[in-house]
């Protein structure tokens, strides 16, 4: 090699090499703080941050490992080995273990971040890139061969296996920048221009039908411009027509809907909004936020708390529970506002009766029976139907229309229909005409602010809002009574309604769009869950918040991670909201995130196409959910159509599309009883139709099971002496006691097999001791 080009090669060194190459002996046992550390830091601009500022230890199982590829062939050549010689890999793995041992080194990794877990992940991808990688970079390949011929120590690769573990492990190197920006202290500061006025808070506090947001509505109507934030579309559209009624102008605004109330589509001074789409920035007279006490909620807890701390009008009512005054008057207090608290009583009054209803024979005009699942409401109204009494139907997944209609079909006076089977859906949103509240189950599925399913009785607070729906002023009946359906649950009903409502102890908080995307900018590599997991994980906040729960973000998150989208195109798709129950509309919301990548618009002839349009009125309660969820497909279209107009181009005419579904899906749950009775004949009588059954004609060759012979078994029975469809028709068998009965059958069967089975080799026994008399 040319004597400039040597010059060259060596003038690439780092500063720490060259003085060891110049001595060209093992330095003696230098401490780690002083010469690697130094080395390492002059190196770095990033420092351990891991017990900086009282900060909590990160989790670091959300860490992601980015891979790290060996390197190729370089085209200028292995410098490193021109200006030594070519590494020994079995010498080189000797040297590397040594490092992994070293309790030194492991305590410096601790320092800058590395938990053994990571240190251990980024070990094993440090080695494999070293003994890999065709050529090396030439300042790690001199000090590996430094070491190899004991002129340099182990503890000098530490900055080299660092640098390769921040490239592993990128949240390594920015720590207190994502520690700045995953700040959620002081939420009021994030809204200047609210901080700019002194707003008078004016909090209504009373239980369910006490006539609180009465007057809060009443300070609406009367303002000069106002905005009214509720929680649920029902809500916000009931405001929107009752405001235009008294002849004050309103706009509606929903995440999947725009209504202007002005001929000429001039904006109003008032308007009707859903707590997530409230205006921040947006000056009024009068605010009102109704359900504040749903502050505390684990995962839209955060559009209260923004609404209440952002909006910026001179007067802010809040309606709710007394539960969430201690909050929000602490909240105020960090702003510098007094909240002025006035409380009002139940209008009508409201008894839990001593007895309980164990019999749908007792049932009455004017009751509603509260179930916390879809297929108890299946049951209950199949029940009431076999009485001969005509029900409606409300849960939470019916289209708005189809609720109102049921509510309606229950209110009338003139019409048959006199008992009501609902979910809580019932709690909010629905006028409702109800004499007696039964509540068929205390125990309701719930999501905790980890995410996690838990089976635990409803709240006092829950329980209250169910009850308070009895009796209300409006209505006939001007007194209301709550009990169960079974005795053994009222005891407890009356210790749930007995107990103090818990004092709201936190407020939800939420990062934003902007958050994120500083956030990404940093770990530009790792996913938008992943980028979520890591903000949640980093995030401090006061002792009055916490940050809501993101699993359905995350969700959505995952579901489209493979589809090249900006990362701002794709927190927002991640925002829309989505049953992930159901598979159709997770589908559809991969295949909408598909067609804008490729810029291809949805029109409404490709939506028509995509949902097989026309629908026919639905047979059986599959057909129902079917129609649920492309409502739902309708609804997702609709709220992506105000974020990307001109991908979603067609919004007016899916909505008459959605107008003229709900009115399909209304014909279903109005016969809703019928097509219980379809579902229940199909699943009976196990028809050829079923997947299950084409599937066992395809593979005749198979031997059904016991279980399988049993239900054969069944099915014949019932087609040829009809009795047990007899039954089903009138109500006296369920599917549930028909899978009892099965159970009960199949193990009778198995326990005379058994039986017949062991008395069969006891006369086998006895055979040949009677033969051969000395056997054993």
């Amino acid at each position: 090699m040319s004597l400039p080009r040597c010059a060259l090669r060596w003038a690439w060194l780092p500063a720490r090499v060259v003085p060891v190459l110049r001595r060209g002996r093992e330095p003696g046992p230098r401490t780690l703080g002083r010469a690697t550390a130094g080395a390492w830091s002059s190196s770095s601009s990033s420092s351990s941050s891991s017990s900086s500022g009282g900060s909590k230890a990160p989790n670091t199982s959300l860490y992601v490992p980015l891979p790290v590829k060996p390197l190729g062939p370089s085209a200028a050549g292995d410098v490193g080995a021109e200006l030594t010689r070519p590494l020994n890999k079995a010498e080189v793995r000797k040297v590397l273990d040594r490092f992994y041992k070293r309790k030194e080194i492991q305590k410096l990794g601790a320092d800058y971040g590395l938990d053994a877990r990571l240190f251990h992940q980024a070990f094993i991808s440090f080695r494999n890139y070293i003994l890999q990688s065709q050529s090396l970079d030439v300042d790690i390949h001199i000090t590996l061969n430094d070491i190899c011929f004991s002129a340099a120590h182990v503890d000098d690769l530490f900055p080299f296996f660092m640098r390769h573990a921040k490239q592993m492990f990128p949240m390594l190197a920015c720590k207190d920048d994502l520690r700045k920006i995953s700040d959620l202290r002081l939420p009021p500061n994030w809204y200047p221009e609210a901080r700019s006025i002194r707003r008078k808070i004016v909090f209504h506090s009373g239980p369910t039908n006490s006539g609180k947001t009465y007057h809060a509505i009443q300070r609406y109507l009367t303002a000069k411009s106002g905005v009214y934030c509720g929680p649920l579309k029902l809500l916000a559209h009931e405001i929107f027509e009752k405001s235009n009624n008294a002849g004050v102008l309103c706009d509606l605004v929903t995440g999947e809907e725009r209504v202007v109330a002005d001929p000429d589509g001039k904006p109003a001074a008032h308007v009707a909004c859903t707590v997530e789409m409230c205006s921040v920035t947006s000056s009024y007279d009068v605010a009102v936020i109704d359900e504040i006490q749903m502050i505390k909620d684990p995962a839209r807890g955060w559009a209260w708390t923004r609404a209440l701390l952002g909006l910026c009008a001179e007067e802010i009512h809040l309606c709710g529970e007394a539960a969430a005054i201690d909050i929000v008057t602490e909240l105020m207090y960090t702003t510098g506002e007094e909240v002025e608290v006035r409380n009002y009583n139940r209008l009508t009054p409201i008894t839990v009766l001593d007895h309980a209803l164990e019999s749908l024979d007792n049932l009455r005009p004017g009751d509603c029976i509260v179930c916390f699942s879809k297929n108890d409401i299946y049951s209950v109204s199949r029940q009431i139907e076999v009485r001969g009494l005509e029900s409606a139907v409300i849960y939470g997944s019916l289209p708005p229309g189809t609720k109102l209609a049921q509510a309606k079909k229950f209110n009338d006076p003139d019409d048959p229909c006199k008992i009501l089977v609902a979910t809580d859906a019932i709690g909010m949103g629905l006028n409702l005409s109800i004499k007696r509240i039964i509540f068929n189950s205390l125990i309701k599925p719930s999501i905790n602010e980890k995410g996690e399913k838990e089976m635990e009785p409803i709240s006092t607070s829950q329980a209250l809002q169910i009850s308070g729906r009895a009796g209300r002023f409006s209505s006939k009946f001007k007194e209301g009574e709550v009990t169960t359906m079974y005795p053994e649950d009222l005891k407890l009903l009356k210790e749930i309604l007995n107990k103090p409502v818990e004092p709201i102890e936190a407020a939800g908080l939420h990062p934003t769009a902007d958050q994120i995307e500083m956030f990404a900018y940093h770990l530009p590599d790792t996913t938008l869950a992943n980028l979520i997991d890591i903000f949640v994980d980093f995030s401090q906040v006061d002792g009055q918040y916490f940050v809501c729960n993101m699993d359905d973000f995350k969700f959505s998150a995952d579901l489209i991670q493979h589809i090249p989208l900006s990362l701002r195109v794709r927190y927002v798709f991640c925002t829309a909201p989505i049953n992930k129950k159901q598979p159709f509309v997770c589908s559809s919301l991969l295949q909408f995130a598909r067609q804008y990548s490729r810029n291809e618009p949805l029109t409404f002839a490709w939506l028509r196409r995509y949902a097989r349009w026309p629908l026919q009125p639905p047979k059986n309660i599959k057909d129902l959910v079917e129609l649920e969820a492309i409502h739902d497909v309708l609804d997702l279209y609709l709220w992506l159509s105000y974020r990307f107009v001109d991908m979603f181009p067609d919004a007016s005419l899916v909505r008459d599309l959605q107008k003229e579904l709900d009115g399909i899906i209304q014909k279903g749950v109005h016969n809703i009883t019928r097509l219980i009775r379809m579902s229940e004949s199909q699943r009976m009588l196990n028809l050829d139709s079923s997947p299950a059954g084409k599937q066992g004609q395809l593979l005749g060759a198979a031997k059904p099971s016991l279980g399988e012979a049993v239900d054969t078994a069944m099915a014949e029975s019932l087609s040829s002496k009809s009795l047990a469809s007899k039954l089903v028709r009138q109500g006296r068998l369920t599917p549930h006691m028909l899978r009892q009965l099965r159970k009960e059958w199949l193990k009778q069967q198995t326990d005379e097999e058994r039986a017949r089975a062991e008395n069969g080799r006891h006369s086998e026994r006895m055979r040949r001791k009677k033969n051969d008399p000395n056997a054993h």
